[in-house]
């Protein structure tokens, strides 16, 4: 039996009066009476583990930026993406704007009504310098606050993703309401692909990684649109998984490849209710091929749509781009959307990355510039004192960032739980490239649950701990050493939720764990 130089376990509940606490150690034994086996398999090795965040929205970049002092942030920012405290190392970008905005909305190359820029020569990400307040568009709160980051973790993986495309590429001339590109019209002098609208909306990706990378904000990856299926009241833009499929073969990756061919291109970024047959009937195999994984969001199921794709082009990552909380869920409902269906039963059928909605919101679920109301953020932040709440989402992703070195191998190990959200003990593995082991378990029910863990090769010898109600145990055993830092203590505020909306949600779909 192999024993590790150091161990660290914490538990988490589901109504966080356990906030990742930390365990002692369990001692080996044999007998373990009726308690749940767990075996961890690192011979049984499955998909790269990518990393875990949340999404940078203007709103969200607003609290950290203007309603925080620099310490506040800055504490803030560290406790969250240091790999020595928090670990996350992901973020999700608006590519212009959505609908999480303390300004109006905008693109990159907004023209007035009738006229058009086929040559971008009125592309623009903000006027003014990075955080000043004279700013405007990204510069204004997005842009400084991904700089601080960065200085903070310089390995951080940003994907970004447009709401809408600038109103004068559109069918309808408008930002929001859906609409679509203007397939196959040209817009110049002349029938050129240059002068395509397809090409020349490429094209307005290629200039937006250019201006990033030239602020020091490398662009990790891009998705094509946010819930191409949603014709929301915010900026949104209507495309088919065909549509999405042609465009990035075609104009795309082909734009990528004379630029930035290291920029990972990502399909759908929707919920898997858009998924509703195999991903080869809609997307032919060298189309996949202009595309590094899919993207999926988690409001709506059924989730294990997820098999159309993930199975169809085993090449391909699937990363997580979206999800968030209401800010009136309860302990069950919030830990079973992050505890059990996204961090644990997709991250153990084929999920790469974790990026959750909004890294921060205030104590009403603002910003918002379009009712898209009673939302919870990775955060609380007050938005008068700058004082700071952590909600179960942030327990979620500090599992991952603290305990699972990215770069790890999900491995196989013990489930009982068919969907995340019922059943038993729900479980996920890793394997470090270190020779780290580390698991989560979730318990899914309203009960505490014992658990007896061992690690093929360890025999019948057993260490047990008992999951909470709705809660998780993580346990981590390394010959290096671990991170052990611990949870700061929440600043006391009143919340003061707005009323909810759920345009976000597919029709004839309720949210949550109940979805099958």
């Amino acid at each position: 039996m192999r024993k590790f130089k150091n161990e660290f376990w914490t538990t988490t509940s589901g109504d966080l009066t356990q906030r990742r606490e930390p365990l002692a150690t369990p001692d080996y034994q044999t007998d373990i009476a009726d308690a749940k086996k767990i075996v961890i398999d690192p011979t049984d090795k499955h998909q790269d583990w990518k990393g875990a965040g949340a999404a940078i929205t203007d709103s969200a970049a607003h609290l950290l930026w203007q309603d925080m002092d620099a310490k506040q942030r800055h504490d803030l920012l560290t406790e969250l993406f240091d790999p020595a405290q928090g670990g996350f190392s992901s973020v999700r970008v608006p590519l212009g704007s959505c609908d999480f905005q303390s300004q109006d909305y905008y693109t990159y190359d907004d023209m007035p009504y009738g006229e058009h820029d086929n040559k971008l020569e009125h592309f623009s990400i903000g006027e003014g310098e990075p955080g000043a307040p004279d700013a405007t568009k990204d510069l204004k709160n997005i842009v400084p606050v991904l700089q601080e980051i960065l200085e903070i973790n310089p390995a951080l993986k940003i994907i970004a993703s447009p709401w809408s495309g600038p109103a004068w590429m559109k069918n309808t001339g408008h930002l929001t309401h859906g609409g679509h590109l203007r397939f196959g019209e040209f817009t110049g002098n002349g029938y050129t692909e240059e002068n395509r609208f397809e090409y020349i909306y490429a094209q307005y990706f290629i200039r937006y990684i250019e201006e990033y990378q030239k602020l020091g904000i490398p662009i990790y990856g891009l998705t094509i649109q946010n819930e191409p299926s949603n014709a929301a009241h915010w900026p949104a833009m209507i495309w088919t998984v065909p549509e999405l499929a042609s465009f990035g073969y075609k104009y795309l990756r082909p734009a990528l490849n004379r630029s930035f061919p290291d920029t990972k291109l990502f399909l759908l970024d929707d919920s898997f209710h858009a998924l509703t047959k195999p991903i080869e009937e809609e997307v032919t195999p060298a189309e996949a091929s202009a595309f590094d994984g899919l993207a999926v969001h988690t409001y709506s199921g059924p989730f294990e749509n997820m098999y159309h794709a993930n199975r169809a082009y085993p090449n391909w990552d699937v990363v997580m781009t979206e999800r968030r909380c209401m800010m009136t869920d309860d302990p069950e409902e919030s830990a079973h959307i992050m505890f059990g269906i996204i961090g644990n039963w997709l991250v153990h059928n084929g999920l790469n990355m974790i990026t959750l909605w909004n890294l921060a919101l205030d104590e009403r679920g603002l910003p918002n510039a379009a009712d898209s109301t009673g939302r919870e953020g990775v955060v609380t932040i007050d938005h008068t004192t700058g004082k700071v709440q952590r909600n179960l989402e942030y327990f979620m992703l500090r599992n991952f960032g603290q305990d699972v070195p990215t770069g790890s191998k999900v491995i196989g190990s013990t489930n009982y739980t068919k969907d995340g959200y019922t059943g038993s003990l729900g479980s996920v593995a890793f394997l470090g490239t270190n020779g780290d082991i580390v698991a989560h378990l979730y318990n899914p029910t309203d009960t505490p649950i014992k658990a007896a863990v061992t690690v093929n090769g360890d025999g019948n010898n057993w260490q047990i701990a008992t999951v909470p109600a709705y809660g998780t145990v993580t346990l981590h055993k390394s010959d290096d050493a671990i991170n052990t830092t611990t949870i700061p203590t929440d600043d006391e505020f009143a919340l003061n939720p707005t009323p909810a909306n759920h345009d976000d949600v597919a029709p004839g779909q309720s949210e949550g764990s109940q979805l099958v």
